[in-house]
C-alpha cells in the first residue's frame, strides 16, 4: 500500500495539483484499500476534523492576523531603523541589520514568508546600493527568515506540538537558543563578506539618532516581551498569547501609530483569512493521511527497511533532519510536519529521545528546507517579491545552508544548545 499511496502523491504533484489533493486522494484510497469500499467514510472525516480540533491550533490565525497587521503597519520599519542606528556602521553592518531584524521580525510574527516581505522589501535597495551583490542579498534574506521559525512564536512549532502532544511553551522557549547561534553565524560570515568584498560602511549614527530609534521601537519591542514574558510569567497560556498580540497589534497600527485605517480591517482580514483556510485544510488532510498510514502500520515497516529502530538516538536524530530536509526542498513545511512526524514517532519513543529536542530539529530542519532549492517555498516569495529570475534568487544559498546544517549538527552534538532554557524554565 505504501508504495501505492507514494506513487498517487507524486503523480499528483507533477501535474500541479496544490499539496491538498494529493493528501486528500491518497488518505481515501488507502481507506477504501483497507476497508473495501467507503462504508464507513465518516472515520475518515471524523479523523480529519479531529486535526484541527485542539485549541492550540488557534494561535495559528491570530498569530497570521498580527504578522499582517504588523507588516502592513509601521512595526516592521521601526524595527528595522533601531538596528540600523546601533550596527549599521561597523563592516558588514548593514547585511548584519539585516539579519537582525530578521530574528526580531521573527519574534513578532513567526513566519518566514512574513518575514521575507517585511525585511526583505525595505533593506534589499539599501543593501544592493552599498555594494552587496544580489545573490548575497537574496540568500541572506530568505536564510535569515528562517530564524523566524525557531524565535518564538513559531506557527511549525505550534503545528509539531499539536500533532506530537508536546508543549508548545517548552518548544518556543527551545528555539531562542538556535535561533541567536545561527544568527551570530550568519553576522560573521556577513563580515568575512564584507571585508572580503571590501564593501564599504555606512555613516555612524549619533547617539541622538540611537535614542530616537529606540524611542520610536519600543512599542514593537514590547511584542517578544508579550509573547515570552506572558508564558513563562505564567499569565497566559500560547494560544491566549496570540489573541493578546491580535489585540496589541491593533492598538499599535490603528490608535498610537495610526498607520493604518479602519477600512483596511477588510483587506487584512481577508488575507488572514486565506492563509488561514489553506493551513487548516492542510491540517486536516494531513491528519487524515497521518492516520491511514498509522493504522496500516506503514511507519512501522519503513524504520525497519531502514534499520532506523536499531540506530541509536543520535542515528534517528540524524534520519529526521535528513527525511525533513529533503521532503521541504520539494513540499510546503506544515505538510512534511503532518506527514513525517508520525512516521518517526515510534522511533523517537524507542530510543527515548526528548520531544522539544526533536521538535527544535524538526523546525531548523523545515527552515532550512523552505529556503533549499529545487522547491523551497521562501525562494518563490523571494522571487515574487522581488521579481528575479530563480538562478538569481538560489545562486548565493550554499554557505547559508552549510551553515543552517551546521547549526543543525551542532544541536545533535550539544543538545544543551536548545534545551538549556528550556530546563532553566520547566525543570
Amino acid at each position: 500500500m505504501a508504495t501505492t499511496l507514494i506513487v498517487i502523491m507524486i503523480v499528483l504533484l507533477l501535474l500541479g495539483f496544490p499539496m491538498m489533493i494529493p493528501l486528500l486522494t491518497a488518505a481515501v484510497v488507502g481507506f477504501y484499500t483497507m476497508f473495501d469500499g467507503f462504508g464507513q467514510m465518516t472515520t475518515l472525516i471524523q479523523q480529519m476534523m479531529g486535526g484541527i480540533r485542539p485549541a492550540s491550533l488557534i494561535a495559528v490565525p491570530m498569530f497570521i492576523l498580527a504578522a499582517d497587521i504588523m507588516t502592513r503597519g509601521q512595526s516592521a520599519d521601526r524595527l528595522i531603523n533601531m538596528v540600523m542606528a546601533f550596527i549599521g556602521h561597523i563592516k558588514g553592518g548593514l547585511a548584519i541589520s539585516t539579519a537582525t531584524s530578521c530574528t526580531l521580525f521573527g519574534a513578532v510574527s513567526g513566519s518566514t514568508q512574513a518575514t521575507v516581505v517585511a525585511v526583505g522589501s525595505p533593506l534589499r535597495p539599501k543593501l544592493l546600493k552599498a555594494g552587496y551583490s544580489d545573490s548575497f542579498t537574496l540568500a541572506l534574506i530568505i536564510n535569515a527568515s528562517d530564524i523566524a521559525f525557531l524565535i518564538p512564536p513559531s506557527i511549525g512549532m505550534i503545528i509539531y506540538g499539536v500533532i506530537s502532544e508536546t508543549s508548545i511553551a517548552e518548544l518556543f522557549i527551545a528555539g531562542i537558543g538556535p535561533g541567536v547561534m545561527i544568527l551570530i553565524m550568519f553576522s560573521l560570515y556577513s563580515l568575512i563578506y564584507a571585508y572580503v568584498n571590501k564593501v564599504p560602511t555606512e555613516t555612524r549614527s549619533t547617539w541622538t539618532e540611537r535614542m530616537r530609534s529606540v524611542q520610536q521601537a519600543l512599542w514593537p519591542l514590547f511584542f517578544p516581551v508579550i509573547i515570552v514574558g506572558g508564558i513563562y510569567g505564567g499569565i497566559f497560556s500560547p494560544t491566549e498569547a496570540a489573541a493578546v498580540c491580535v489585540l496589541y497589534a491593533l492598538l499599535l497600527e490603528f490608535v498610537i501609530f495610526r498607520s493604518l485605517k479602519v477600512m483596511d480591517i477588510h483587506r487584512i482580514a481577508k488575507s488572514t483569512g486565506l492563509i488561514t483556510a489553506v493551513v487548516f485544510i492542510l491540517v486536516a488532510a494531513g491528519n487524515g493521511f497521518s492516520w491511514i498510514i498509522s493504522f496500516a502500520q506503514i511507519p512501522q515497516a519503513i524504520l525497519e527497511a531502514v534499520g532506523v529502530n536499531d540506530a541509536g538516538p543520535v542515528g534517528v536524530l540524524v534520519a529526521i533532519c535528513i527525511s525533513f530536509f529533503i521532503a521541504c526542498m520539494f513540499v510546503d513545511p506544515i505538510v512534511v510536519i503532518l506527514v513525517l512526524t508520525p512516521i518517526f514517532a515510534p522511533a523517537i519513543q524507542a530510543t527515548g529521545l526528548d520531544p522539544v529536542l526533536v521538535g527544535v530539529l524538526i523546525t531548523l530542519q523545515v527552515a532550512i528546507g523552505s529556503a533549499t532549492p529545487p522547491f523551497g517555498c521562501d525562494i518563490f516569495t523571494a522571487i515574487a517579491i522581488f521579481k528575479r529570475p530563480y538562478w538569481e534568487v538560489i545562486r548565493g544559498t550554499p554557505p547559508f545552508i552549510f551553515m543552517l546544517i551546521l547549526a543543525a549538527a551542532l544541536i545533535i552534538a550539544f543538545p544543551q544548545i536548545a534545551l538549556f532554557l528550556r530546563d532553566m524554565a520547566f525543570r
